[in-house]
This record gives structure tokens, sequence and C-alpha cells, in this order.
């Protein structure tokens, strides 16, 4: 025999807490190996000129999303199994995890909520100074112009923008019309690329971010309700 009463229904509310903590961490796997091969994004991380790269610290958020994602389907799976076979020992262990994950992720958030702006700046920062240079008159080797501007295009085709501000981007459109620059895309769009980027990349750090705060909710339920089952299995006259 196992646990009876509120100990019970408390006991599959656990599995059940756990089963949507088991997909959310699915989810979060999901959407992480989403933008991490997600094609506008992998066009422009491949970018480079004369041996600048374009900025990584998207990446490294992804890939910290793809590894809490997978321990999140772990510790899932463990919180499922623990209250199903009522063992003191994993809801124990599940618990112990929980504390840490949440921990991580609270010191995550406040780090994301502190530099939510810096992605989006530094592919800005990238993309102004590959822009500068193709409108610069300084470049002598037709090789490198030529290399500077195809980057660009793959920028504007990219994002289907053209030109750092509405100013640059009536220019370019003019200039790429007339044939003196072949910077923009044939579509020859008026939109300016640093609304693009902040598009591209801060937006979907916001649903990121709001996902994660959905999970926090469900871990400090979870841990609340682990202890009491775990407490509740040890006080039962059945053990």
């Amino acid at each position: 025999m196992g646990v009876e009463g509120c100990t019970k229904f408390m006991k599959y509310l656990l599995f059940f807490l756990n089963f949507i903590f088991w997909l959310a961490g699915g989810v979060i796997l999901g959407v992480a190996l989403w933008l991490r091969h997600d094609q506008k994004i992998s066009n422009l991380m491949s970018l480079e000129v004369d041996g600048a790269h374009a900025p990584t610290s998207f990446y490294i958020c992804v890939h910290i999303l793809i590894a809490v994602g997978t321990v999140m389907m772990v510790v899932g799976f463990l919180g499922c199994y623990g209250a199903i076979q009522e063992s003191q020992c994993l809801l124990g262990t599940f618990f112990v995890c929980l504390v840490i994950l949440f921990a991580c992720e609270v010191a995550a958030g406040i780090w994301g909520y502190m530099n939510k702006d810096t992605v989006s700046k530094e592919m800005k920062n990238f993309y102004d100074s590959v822009y500068d240079m193709a409108m610069s008159d300084t470049i002598n080797d037709p090789t490198k112009k030529s290399t500077v501007g195809q980057v660009l295009k793959v920028f504007h085709e990219t994002l289907q923008c053209c030109g750092k501000d509405k100013t640059t981007s009536v220019i370019s459109v003019l200039t790429s019309k007339v044939g003196f620059q072949d910077v923009c895309s044939s579509q020859w769009t008026l939109v300016d690329c640093h609304g693009k980027i902040d598009e591209l990349f801060s937006d979907k750090i916001y649903l990121v971010g709001i996902a994660a705060l959905v999970v926090a909710v469900i871990m400090i339920f979870e841990m609340i309700f682990s202890m009491v089952l775990c407490c509740g299995i040890r006080n039962s006259p059945v053990y």
C-alpha cells in the first residue's frame, strides 16, 4: 500500500506538474534548436568581414537554453518516476535538482534582463561597421570592396531592409537604383535595418523570458509539493 488521503492527491498532482515540467523542457529544447538553425540568424551569424565575425552572444544564449531544456526533461522524468514510486530518495534528489535549477534560472533571468539589448546592439554595431566600409571611398582593393558589399547585401536580403535608419535607407535605395551601389535587395525596401535587427533578436529574447517565468512558477509549486509528499511518505503508517 502507499500513501492515502490528501497525500495521495498530492502525489498525482506532483506527477501532473512534473509531466508539464517535462513538456516545458521539451518545448524549450525545441525552441532553442529552432533558433540555432533559423535560416535568417544562421545567415547573419556566418558573416565575416576583414577578419571580424558577427557577434556570437546570441548563440551562447541559445546553447544555454539547449542545456537547460535537456536538464529539465531529465529532472521532470525523475520527478514523475519518484512521485509514482513514492520514493523519498528520488523525491529528495528531485527537490535538490529543482533548487539548483531555480537558482540558475533566477541568476540567468537577472543577467538576461540587464543585458536584454546586448545581442541586438552588438549586431547593429557590426552592421554599421560593414555599412560604413561599403560606403567608404578609402578601400582601394576592388576584391575587398566587393566582399564588403556582398556581406552588406546578405544583411539586406536576409532581413528585407536597407540602410541604418530612414535617411540612409533612402540614400542606399536611390544609389542602388541608379547603379552607383549594389547593396540593397532587388525589392528596394525602405525599411531600416536597425529596426529589423531589433525585431529579429530582441523580440525573441522577450518570448524566452516569458517562457522562463512560467517555468519558474511551476518549479516553485513542484518544490512545495515534493517536500509535502516526501514528508507524507515518511509519516505514513503503511511504511
